[in-house]
């Protein structure tokens, strides 16, 4: 008797095997909207939420595997810029500036103060230079992102970025259930759980299912103080770059350019537009509704992204300087919405 193949019908279905249907099935089902999201149309299913779509984007991962983890890395900060330039299509950009007004005072002064207790935990855990920045940096601004755009800045090493997303996935996972319970729990209003959504968790894609989980208001001041403070990648990266290449010009050495948020302009012009042309507002909720969708989806690949292999490879130091950083932000912040001083 022959051994069976794989292409034999006979054989045994593979965990690759299963992942390859079940990846497409289950992003499919990320984006098909449900309830009343699409304006003036109400659907007899419920859609799935984002927290769901993260987790199940886990657990397929970790089970089955996943065969298409490059090509899906490589589309998925793609997907991310395009579905928050959609979300600009159901934004008032009078309101996004005096949001982003407002609080360029406590954002510069709520990176500064995370970027220095980032490097003070660095040291006092012993963990590397270069990790260790990245974790402060991504925990600062806007997580994945700004991470990817200091990285080349710092020639800072695959594993070092590889620890830093793996913990800023982490702990964006577990933003994205326990905020909302919190400001519930708080009894939070939309507003003030916005901003501290937005000032709190790391990316975008997390603030936005979290506060969009919370209300429309709550997902109004996320979004765009988010975005506001997604701008200051550039200056960082900028001061970043200027500090390394005072050391490259004594060895010799080189960096990669660093890669800039161009998504926010997409997400302003967007915004201006539905603005300043009132008559397309209709098709821009639709748009914005779309994006919500593709949000979602975004996350499913996140979370179907991350493998055993990578989190094997975090120690424990570099968790728990970003476990400690993001605990004193999450704090923080939600004290000083309280007390008045933000917001």
């Amino acid at each position: 008797m022959t051994p069976a193949t794989s292409s034999d019908p006979r054989a045994p279905r593979t965990s690759s095997g299963r992942a390859r249907w079940l990846l497409p099935l289950l992003a499919v089902l990320c984006l098909v909207p449900g309830g009343r999201e699409l304006p003036g149309v109400t659907l007899p299913w419920p859609s799935v939420p984002a927290w769901a779509a993260l987790v199940v984007g886990i657990a397929l991962a970790l089970v089955v595997g996943h065969p298409h983890a490059a090509r899906t890395t490589a589309s998925t900060p793609k997907l991310l810029a395009a579905s928050v330039v959609g979300l600009g299509a159901a934004m008032d950009l009078r309101q996004v500036g005096r949001v982003g007004a407002q609080g360029i005072g406590y954002t510069a002064a709520g990176i500064a103060l995370a970027l220095a207790l980032g490097m003070l935990l660095a040291r006092l855990l012993g963990v590397r230079r270069n990790t260790a920045l990245l974790i402060a940096i991504g925990t600062a601004i806007c997580g994945g992102s700004a991470i990817a755009a200091a990285a080349p800045v710092l020639g800072a090493e695959d594993e070092d970025v590889s620890m830093a997303l793996v913990i800023v996935f982490v702990l964006n996972a577990t933003a994205l259930v326990l905020f909302p319970l919190v400001g519930h729990a708080l009894d939070l209003r939309e507003r003030p759980f916005g901003l501290w959504a937005a000032l709190a968790i790391h990316d975008t894609s997390s603030v936005v299912g979290a506060s969009s989980a919370y209300g429309p208001e709550a997902l109004l001041v996320a979004t765009t103080t988010k975005l506001a403070r997604a701008l200051w990648i550039v200056p960082l990266t900028l001061g970043l770059g200027w500090y390394v290449a005072r050391g490259d010009r004594r060895d010799g050495a080189a960096r990669a350019k660093p890669r800039r948020p161009w998504f926010i302009l997409g997400f302003l012009a967007a915004a201006a537009l539905v603005t300043f042309v009132p008559w397309l507002a209709p098709a821009g909720a639709w748009v914005a509704a779309l994006a919500r969708r593709g949000l979602v989806l975004t996350l499913f690949l996140v979370g179907s992204g991350i493998s055993r292999a990578a989190l094997a490879k975090v120690g424990f130091r570099p968790m728990l300087q970003g476990v400690f950083l993001w605990l004193a932000v999450a704090a923080g912040t939600l004290g000083a919405i309280g007390l008045g001083w933000v917001g």
